[in-house]
């Protein structure tokens, strides 16, 4: 089982991402130039989720993507969820 690390500091880690309020998680909003390429962010993350075993907790609306991560069989953040955080802000540009 992954360690947890702690939301707060894996935000500190990563560019525009915080931790949740009310839970061991680490939370953005993803906003781009139309539904099309919101969806297209989601598919290629879709991709690399399956690949880590790992997948998000999301929302999707027009252009805007809220996510949440954290690691359900751990009880919080681990090094899964800043990877996975990473390549989201790699691929969003």
């Amino acid at each position: 089982m992954a360690e947890t690390i702690g939301a707060k500091r894996a935000a500190g880690t990563l560019s525009g991402w915080s931790a949740a309020q009310d839970r061991d998680a680490i939370e953005k909003t993803f906003k781009f130039a139309d539904f099309n390429e919101a969806f297209g962010f989601m598919a290629r993350v879709a991709i690399f989720a399956d690949k880590m075993d790992h997948h998000p907790e999301w929302s999707n609306v027009y252009n805007t993507v809220e996510v949440a991560l954290t690691t359900h069989d751990a009880g919080g953040v681990t090094d899964k969820d800043t990877k996975m955080a990473a390549f989201m802000d790699k691929i969003a540009g």
